[in-house]
């Protein structure tokens, strides 16, 4: 009888990625699916991706706060690497270092090889808003509200002049507003006149339009309601594919981060706690963060949700007073933040 609850229970979890799945056509989905699938590789296949962006021992401060600690991790060419963790963990802190608009106070970041973090040339800071480009969590704080949507969509052409005359610059700004399901007619309003996720379109033309090599998707699904999300996670997905854009894809919701994402990366208050491929991870969590995070998904069914037991992460019950903790490997690609005691009985666990 307790198995076939269990059972019920997983099944009904599923339900929140099919909520998303729905609003998705036919084509699109198996298209994900089989990019998923293919992307699901060994850790030698994975060892062999070229890394777009690298994170090495960086430590982001701001006074005596130390906000993110010791964060080291790959992101690989063309794949979407998402960052979850609870409200202020860090996830955003990460992506604003990245564009650099937050300062490393310790460690480096590279991007294709060379150090972007710190005191870099002009020419490179160029470079690095060029291909770097960052989609934000609210689109009505993140757009001039005194500019006509042509404008904003613009104005990285215009810094950058990626067009070769006024016309060409014209229909860019017309295509990419077509593909993210608005009308040129739209290009002479203002953000106000738009609704949440029209506004969200228009930050992602902005973005888009100058084909960037990196995007940082800093929860831009989350004010959303699940038919519109569905829609902005086709167009994230379609560009990703025409554009081979890579994405740190940040959010706190785990059904949307199991549909869209190829790695997942766990951060608690400044730590990274576990990172692995997404089907790995939601079959293997180990961290007891992670659990707590699956856990915490909604379920539903207002029966099986009502006698859910939610497990909640206590940080007492490690003892880091003298074996210290570090992010490791225990195969399987997938790396856990634990000490020598853990690192065994995770090992059990997993092998």
């Amino acid at each position: 009888m307790e198995e076939l609850k269990d059972n019920k229970i997983n099944e009904a979890e599923t339900q929140n990625i099919e909520e998303v799945k729905e609003e998705v056509n036919e084509e699109t989905t198996s298209e994900i699916n089989t990019q998923a699938s293919e992307e699901n590789t060994s850790i030698s296949e994975v060892s062999k991706k070229e890394p777009i962006v690298q994170l090495k021992n960086v430590d982001i401060t701001f006074g005596k706060f130390k906000a993110v600690k010791n964060a080291t991790f790959d992101i690989y060419k063309g794949e979407t690497f998402s960052l979850v963790g609870e409200s202020g963990s860090g996830k955003t802190t990460i992506g604003r270092a990245i564009i650099r608009i937050n300062p490393v106070s310790n460690g480096e970041i590279l991007f294709n090889g060379k150090r972007i973090s710190g005191k870099i040339s002009r020419k490179e800071d160029r470079d690095v808003v060029r291909n770097i480009q960052m989609i934000f969590q609210d689109p009505a704080a993140s757009l001039n509200e005194r500019a006509t949507v042509e404008y904003i969509i613009s104005e990285g052409l215009y810094n950058f002049h990626l067009y070769n005359d006024e016309a060409d610059r014209i229909k860019k700004v017309e295509n990419i507003i077509k593909e993210v399901g608005l009308l040129p007619e739209h290009l002479t309003r203002y953000p106000h006149e738009f609704s949440g996720g029209q506004r969200q379109r228009i930050g992602i033309a902005r973005s888009i339009v100058m084909e960037p090599k990196f995007v940082i998707a800093d929860e831009p699904i989350s004010a959303l309601d699940v038919s519109i999300r569905a829609q902005i996670l086709n167009l994230l997905k379609k560009f990703q594919k025409e554009l081979d854009i890579t994405y740190l894809f940040i959010a706190h919701d785990l059904s949307i981060v199991r549909f869209i994402s190829d790695r997942i990366g766990v951060i608690y208050k400044g730590d990274m706690v576990e990172i692995a491929e997404t089907e790995e991870l939601f079959a293997y969590p180990l961290h007891p963060y992670t659990k707590s995070l699956l856990s915490a998904i909604p379920v539903p069914d207002p029966r099986i949700e009502k006698n859910k037991k939610l497990f909640v992460y206590d940080p007492s019950i490690h003892d880091y007073k003298e074996d210290k903790p570090s992010l490791r490997d225990i195969g399987h690609n997938h790396l856990v933040f634990c000490n020598d005691k853990e690192f065994e009985e995770y090992k059990k666990i997993r092998n």
